[in-house]
């Protein structure tokens, strides 16, 4: 895969806005209106036929008592929203019974492989891009047909290019479609707790000066940054985002088979992921914790950590309803900050990996897609409005999605604000590598480095042996 030149578009004018409570006039509203009414008639009328006739028959399926049940399973969007999403989707689609099957995203992918090979898999399935999606690929339905006959040949003008660029197949066709976009690469701290010990955290955080900051918070018994070492996507992201400050060009061509992993500079990325674990900017026994909820409890329910890893998404844990959550993130003294950091010193933040946080595959063997569509296109609309505008799981996938978050504290407008600036003009490239055996052996080699059991020289070395193996 080709090495994406992004800019991430979430106009941020209109977000500011829209968040500020700014909009347009009444005036410029009824012009618009007017205009629009001229020009699109015919098709509103169209459109409106087909959806009052679908409408009809939905009904009447329903009352007849026949509803077609459509099983959905996936690690993403979490089992809390389930009961939201589940009672609006089938009030709108009446002869439709939605099953929803939640569970940790290993185990999603495991029973997966053996439910689709068994030919008893759900009918829709979240998917990640990259190595996974290709990897299922013979169990994914082409979804072009589908919203190309719903919404016509320039359907995919809809989306955001950058998520139709991960999802375009070799042979040009879709066989998923993106619910949400999310960016890796942040960290976030805790400013009331830091504000104990006279710390203060920048946007933008160097290195030397987050390791002055780690070490006081050890002095004083406290964590330092944290992480959930024991999961891999926090490591891989984490290592992309070194690798990206050093040199994102050689990333991603290292990744490409392009550049030699013993590069220097990719040799620099390990030394200093190994050194966040040797050096204590990072907490003892990292590797032993998962970052969802080992971690991720601490920081954001319990407030016992001062700062952590974790993505874009994160910024959800300002509208989380739960008590702890609330009291952590929205009392009257609470204060975050969403970071970047400097890994190499050079006075540059480094930049975020951008990815389609999930997919949606429809199962190829389902017995009912046409419902099975039904609720992906559902899920892409009025769902995804949902998941961001209430509960900011991630940002727009859908250019005619406007991102107006509701409930959300100044606070947490300010993180917003920061993230979407990050997606508009500082993203290093894409998130999740699509070439799985070169990913494995990364992953495998992080986890050993981080113990101290071998050099950055010699994991630059395994690793370019398994590049060379990789075929792409």
């Amino acid at each position: 895969m080709k090495r994406k030149k992004i800019g991430i578009i979430l106009a941020s004018a209109m977000v500011v806005g829209s968040l500020a409570g700014c909009g347009s006039s009444a005036a410029e509203s009824a012009t618009a209106a007017s205009s629009d009414t001229a020009t699109n008639t015919s098709t509103s009328e169209t459109a409106s036929a087909e959806a009052t006739s679908e409408t009809t028959a939905a009904t009447e399926k329903a009352a007849s008592g026949e509803k077609t049940k459509i099983v959905f399973q996936t690690w993403n969007p979490g089992e809390e929203n389930y009961d939201a999403l589940e009672a609006a989707f089938e009030e709108a689609n009446p002869d439709i019974d939605i099953e929803f099957k939640y569970m940790p995203y290993t185990d999603h992918v495991e029973k997966l492989k053996v439910d689709l090979a068994a030919g008893d898999a759900a009918d829709v399935y979240g998917m990640q891009t990259g190595a996974t999606y290709e990897e299922f690929r013979d169990y994914e339905a082409d979804l072009s047909p589908y919203v190309k006959e719903q919404y016509g040949d320039d359907w995919e003008s809809e989306y955001n290019d950058y998520c139709m660029s991960l999802l375009k197949a070799d042979d040009g066709e879709y066989y998923a479609l993106p619910l949400g976009l999310t960016y890796a690469g942040f960290a976030w701290s805790d400013d009331a707790f830091l504000n104990k010990y006279g710390l203060t955290i920048s946007e933008n955080e160097k290195l030397d000066d987050l390791k002055k900051v780690c070490q006081t918070l050890r002095d004083n018994g406290e964590y330092p940054l944290a992480i959930g070492a024991k999961d891999a996507w926090i490591n891989i992201d984490t290592w992309m985002n070194i690798a990206n400050d050093i040199n994102s060009d050689k990333l991603y061509s290292a990744l490409d088979g392009k550049t030699f992993f013993e590069d220097a500079d990719m040799i620099q990325s390990f030394k200093i992921w190994q050194d966040c674990f040797t050096e204590g900017v990072f907490q003892d026994g990292a590797l032993g914790v998962g970052m969802y909820t080992d971690t991720t409890d601490l920081f954001q329910k319990e407030g016992s950590v001062p700062m952590i890893l974790n993505g874009s998404w994160a910024c959800g844990a300002f509208l989380d309803s739960d008590e702890g959550s609330q009291k952590v993130y929205n009392s009257d003294d609470s204060h975050h900050t969403a970071f970047l950091i400097d890994w190499n010193n050079d006075g540059k933040a480094a930049p975020v990996q951008a990815s389609v946080d999930v997919c949606l595959c429809m199962n190829k063997n389902s017995t009912h897609p046409d419902e099975a569509y039904r609720f992906i296109d559902w899920m892409l609309h009025d769902g995804q409005d949902y998941l961001i505008n209430q509960k900011l799981q991630y940002c727009p996938s859908r250019t005619d999605l406007e991102l107006n978050v509701n409930g959300l504290s100044d606070n947490g407008k300010d993180c917003l604000n920061f993230i979407v600036k990050q997606s508009e003009s500082n993203v290093g490239g894409y998130r999740e590598m699509p070439y799985a055996d070169l990913k494995q052996a990364i992953t495998d080699n992080l986890s050993t480095l981080a113990l101290g059991d071998e050099t950055p020289e010699e994991a630059a070395s395994i690793i370019q042996s398994a590049s060379e193996a990789q075929e792409r």
